[in-house]
């Protein structure tokens, strides 16, 4: 058997690590929680672009005016750079998501790594403008209350305090 039969083998045998029929807890208000954690998380965003255009500022003003090119790419650079070291990063949510208690994991239970994290907001932006409401719709109908772009990339919210009481049930 080779490395590419054992490496589909290793993924086929992997399985769906939240089933929202043994485990409501993990997806309830989950929807709803979403939305203020975005509302939230673009203001933080918002925050981090004002910091970066006063960088920007000083940085045209010091090389005379090569600088300014900067602000063209300062909305990807703040919001991809937010999505990568927060949803990216070890605690698996970003500030708003830890507020209202949600965590991403990916569909067998292992945390979100940097790239995901900026392809998920990559998606969700290019998702957010061309099927508006569609993307939200989606999360009624799922059972897991994945949004459009989750079921693209395999990831899935949950609730933070589920998901820790679960895991901890599991240890013992």
């Amino acid at each position: 058997m080779n490395n590419a039969d054992m490496a589909q083998k290793s993924i086929d045998q992997r399985e769906h690590a939240y089933i929202p029929q043994q485990h409501p807890a993990l997806f309830d208000g989950v929807l709803s929680r979403r939305v203020l954690a975005f509302l939230f998380d673009a203001i933080m965003i918002v925050g981090v672009m004002v910091a970066l255009s006063i960088v920007i500022a000083v940085l045209g003003v010091v090389t005379f005016g090569l600088g300014f090119f900067l602000y063209a790419i300062l909305f990807p650079l703040a919001a991809l750079g937010y999505a990568a070291a927060t949803l990216g990063g070890y605690k698996a949510a970003t500030p708003g998501m830890r507020l209202m208690g949600l965590e991403m994991r990916l569909w067998y239970g292992a945390k979100p790594y940097a790239l995901l994290a900026v392809m998920h907001s990559l998606l969700f932006w290019f998702a957010g403008t061309l099927l508006t409401p569609f993307i939200i719709l989606v999360g009624l109908f799922t059972r897991r209350s994945q949004l459009l772009h989750d079921l693209v990339l395999g990831t899935v919210v949950v609730d933070r305090e589920a998901l820790w009481e679960l895991e901890n049930k599991q240890s013992y």
